[in-house]
């Protein structure tokens, strides 16, 4: 097994809600999580409000910054502004959060539910896992953010195996009410948010015999990791030894995971399965299947833009293959690669001549995801895409008082 230990710790917490009274509507207050913000979205969320989330956790460089103003200053002061103004206003008492996500996707309506709960941290291996590599480069951002703004702004999106009944029947009886907080955001997906200070313990029983697989967040457990073991080492235990995480029972609700594509920025192209042709990117997105280990390449051949479709051997994820069997071998690295959830971004880059090729994958199942982290195994960076995810903003966990 990948894992070992008892079970993940989950507790209630004091959360921080906006005030839409004096903020204005929840729908201009949040944001997605910060690495899928592109420029253009950051300039756009911070034109419709003074108080959107983007505002902290994706700030900007300033020409006369430095150590004592800098966009990590002035996310920290922007929280201490909108507290005391009463934008952003604490639970009467700690309590739990059932969240719904309700989107459209494949042609039909679907929904994914959880509790977003205070989760204590723990290395990795033990009862809480990671499911694919990472990438160093935003860690010594993220971590200079929660140095200045002590508090966790996102919630890391976490999934158990289940199915826990209990744990369905409490998000069933909290839903039946009306949500505390409701937006609908971009995509169309609405996220709706209940406030509960009881019947979390549904919640510590669901995880009883299961890890916790962290779908989303692998950055950011990393850095809070790394924070607590500051904090601890000058002030003890406190707040920091746990974080906001949005739990999900990944049988009953079944979440969707979309894949993410390799684009290859510069050559040689690796050698691939020759695969074939097929007319455009609509009938190569329409041939891909993750059970069938099937994926798509686009390339230019004698300055023609060619589609094709290809195979290759092994179990899924699809993803594991492609780079076990044609990017690994080649050398290519991350520094060589861009990962895109979009089919349109992935084809226009080797259209505009910015790629060599690109290569697309089909989605996969939590459950193969799971069989990768249970035989001891992670899956490369950037490989999963679970969508949608949690609204930034929709309540944040501070760790001072």
């Amino acid at each position: 097994m990948a894992y070992k230990g008892s079970m993940p710790i989950v507790r209630p917490f004091v959360g921080l809600l906006y005030a839409p009274q004096v903020a204005g509507p929840l729908a201009s207050l949040t944001a997605p999580p910060y690495d899928v913000i592109s420029p253009a979205d950051q300039a756009r969320y911070y034109r419709v409000s003074p108080y959107n989330i983007a505002r902290v956790i994706l700030g900007k460089d300033e020409p006369n910054d430095d150590e004592g103003d800098n966009k990590y200053s002035r996310a920290a002061a922007s929280l201490r502004a909108w507290r005391e103004q009463g934008v952003l206003r604490p639970t009467p008492e700690p309590c739990v959060y059932p969240y719904e996500l309700r989107f459209r996707l494949g042609g039909r309506w679907r929904r994914v539910r959880g509790v977003v709960a205070e989760v204590e941290l723990e290395p990795w291996g033990g009862s809480i896992v990671p499911h694919e590599r990472t990438i160093p480069g935003p860690m010594d951002d993220r971590l200079r953010l929660l140095r200045s703004v002590r508090t966790n702004l996102s919630p890391v999106y976490g999934v158990f195996a289940g199915p826990s009944p209990p744990l369905a029947a409490f998000l069933d009886e909290a839903m039946a009410s009306r949500p505390h907080r409701e937006a609908i955001d971009e995509a169309g997906t609405g996220h709706r948010l209940w406030v509960c200070p009881r019947g979390w313990e549904a919640l510590v029983g669901a995880l009883a015999n299961d890890p916790l697989l962290i779908a989303d967040g692998h950055h950011r457990y990393t850095v809070a990791l790394a924070y607590r073991e500051e904090m601890r080492s000058r002030l003890g235990p406190g707040p920091w030894d746990g974080m906001m995480m949005l739990v999900v029972d990944s049988v009953t609700e079944d979440p969707r995971v979309l894949p993410i594509h390799r684009v290859l920025l510069e050559g040689p192209v690796p050698p691939a399965p020759e695969g074939e042709r097929v007319r455009d990117m609509a009938e190569l997105l329409a041939s891909l299947r993750d059970e069938d280990v099937t994926f798509g390449m686009v390339s230019n051949e004698d300055g023609e833009s060619v589609h094709r479709v290809a195979s290759l051997t092994g179990p899924p994820p699809t993803v594991c293959a492609l780079h076990t069997q044609v990017l690994d071998p080649a050398g290519a690295s991350p520094a060589n690669l861009r990962f895109v959830p979009d089919s349109v971004v992935a084809e226009w880059a080797v259209l505009s001549g910015e790629a060599c090729v690109s290569y697309l994958l089909p989605p996969t199942r939590v459950e193969r995801v799971w069989d990768v982290v249970r035989s001891g195994r992670r899956l490369p960076e950037k490989s999963t895409y679970f969508w949608p995810k949690p609204r930034t903003g929709m309540v944040i966990r501070p760790l001072t008082p």
